[in-house]
């Protein structure tokens, strides 16, 4: 690639993001191609230090725009320090979660102002989006359900959530799929895992122009 392509992930909990990244890794590294994986919030030691903060499961009393500010915060630090650099080097990079994160969930579900959640992205991306977003989509409940058998997972605050707080989440993703359905790629999640992996490599090979 003669320039770098940015690919976020994004989905409810439970979604199986990142069992799905994992297995498209090896196929990325089989055409060698040059790529790098990053997670928000993290992804750097400024903001790996942010998320232990953001997803304490003792730090219930958050404020939720103080929440929205940490996430920020994180992302601008991520971007500068890992994120940009990558794409200038023409890598493909691959990021679990970004700005759609905080419409969804600080925007709908905490129900903040979208406006604000959208002025604070671009003043941290300097207007930076990605190339193409997966959005794994599931039904909120299955999703919980996942997470509740899967013992081997974290257990974070944001699962401490209600489930009318995951519905809100799930509702700003399909509201941004909508508005944004040039960007946005739905992936149905509630499939087998193999024919999600199957899905995902194709839209990602196709819309990188790669052959399958």
């Amino acid at each position: 690639m003669s320039k770098g392509f940015l690919v976020s992930i994004e989905g409810p909990e439970g979604a199986g993001k990142t069992s799905v990244l994992e297995a498209i890794l090896p196929i990325l590294k089989e055409k060698d191609i040059d790529f790098l994986t990053t997670r928000e919030p993290g992804g750097v030691l400024i903001g790996e230090k942010i998320r232990e903060v953001i997803l304490d499961p003792n730090h219930t009393q958050m404020d939720s725009k103080t929440e929205l500010l940490l996430y920020i915060a994180s992302r601008r630090q991520h971007l500068v320090e890992k994120v940009l650099p990558a794409l200038a080097a023409g890598k493909l990079v691959i990021m679990d979660r970004f700005i759609d994160s905080s419409v969804a969930y600080q925007g709908f579900g905490r129900g903040l102002d979208i406006d604000a959640v959208n002025w604070l992205n671009q003043f941290a991306t300097d207007g930076l989006k990605p190339d193409l977003t997966l959005y794994f989509d599931i039904e909120v409940e299955k999703g919980l359900e996942r997470i509740a058998a899967n013992s081997s997972r974290e257990v974070n605050r944001l699962d401490l959530e209600g489930l009318e707080m995951h519905r809100k989440v799930r509702q700003g993703y399909l509201s941004l799929l909508e508005k944004e359905g040039n960007r946005i790629e739905k992936i149905d999640a509630s499939l087998p895992l193999d024919q999600v992996i199957e899905k995902t490599k194709q839209v990602l090979f196709d819309r990188m122009g790669l052959t399958r």
